[in-house]
């Protein structure tokens, strides 16, 4: 039942256990992470276009992840305030900051740029598949496995080489709080929605372990449950990071937990700069700690749920 679960988690362990010291290697990392993660979902697109009755397949995804992100957006929030309610945690106030985004447009082009690789793939499916038929499919899922197994050992060695010891990681109570309480919200209503989405209990769980890393779940999902699921997965989480950008400026001085937990792992990156320019640099380390738990854990998790149903 684990052999799924052992074979894509080595790759991960294998890779945190290296230790880069040159900076120029892990920024040649990090570059192999971003394109690994672009030819995954262009691979995954064009999986999409192999489907039967494509157009009522998108649509039943888009009704399934519109589905999925509001149960999880309200169970996230509600716990998210309670938890505001009861840290004393405030933000700053006129925070200057270096290189960060100008506009929320500016913020959130990275993530629609990751729309656009899917919508590339679905399209280059259709227009090759014709041509090619289902070895262009049975191609991009194989090439999409073994770009996941290099993806994954990449984002070990990112982890081990982060910087962010374990004893810091611990020793911050409220990054811990915020992270335990959006993982605990969101599986429950990964439970919740399970049903509503024709889902087992442990599939529902997998789909809300992502967290807001939009571009593992897809992989990961879409590896076992196939490209619809995987869509599901990707748009679920991506959605979250483009609500939070929206968020964090509207309720970081009022309900800041609330603020930097909803973007869940995406609060040590592609948030990081949204919550660092309107909360302030005491932000910062919360954030950070915060969005490296969510993304320690949902590998694991994600996996875990998954190999239950084997």
């Amino acid at each position: 039942m684990f052999s799924g679960l052992l074979i894509v988690l080595l790759p991960l362990f294998l890779g945190y256990l290296v230790r880069v010291r040159s900076i120029q290697l892990q920024n040649l990392i990090n570059r192999a992470v971003n394109g690994s993660v672009y030819l995954i979902l262009l691979f995954m697109g064009i999986s999409l276009a192999g489907l039967e009755n494509l157009t009522s397949q998108l649509s039943r995804l888009g009704g399934n992840a519109l589905l999925l992100f509001s149960i999880t957006t309200l169970f996230n929030l509600a716990a998210l305030w309670w938890l505001s309610r009861r840290l004393t945690l405030k933000a700053g106030s006129s925070p200057v900051v270096k290189n960060a985004p100008t506009s929320k447009l500016a913020a959130m082009r990275g993530s629609l740029l990751l729309v656009v690789v899917v919508a590339g793939g679905v399209i280059a499916g259709l227009l090759l598949g014709p041509y090619l038929g289902e070895r262009l499919f049975n191609s991009a899922d194989l090439l999409a496995e073994w770009v996941l197994y290099l993806l994954l050992a990449l984002i070990g060695c990112q982890l081990r080489n982060s910087g962010m010891p374990l004893r810091q990681i611990l020793l911050n109570r409220m990054g811990l709080a915020i992270a335990v309480t959006l993982a605990i919200s969101s599986l429950l209503a990964g439970l919740a929605a399970a049903p509503l989405l024709s889902l087992s209990w442990n599939e529902g769980l997998a789909m809300a372990s992502g967290f807001g890393w939009y571009s593992l779940s897809a992989i990961l999902i879409g590896d076992q449950l196939g490209p619809l699921m995987g869509g599901v997965a990707f748009f679920n989480d991506l959605t979250r990071e483009l609500l939070a950008f929206i968020l964090i400026p509207l309720v970081i001085h009022r309900h800041t937990a609330l603020a930097i937990g909803y973007g869940g792992a995406t609060s040590m990156d592609f948030t990081l700069p949204v919550i660092q320019q309107h909360g302030g640099v005491a932000c910062v380390p919360i954030a950070v700690v915060s969005g490296f738990i969510l993304s320690l854990l949902s590998p694991p998790l994600i996996l875990f749920f998954l190999s239950l149903s084997g």
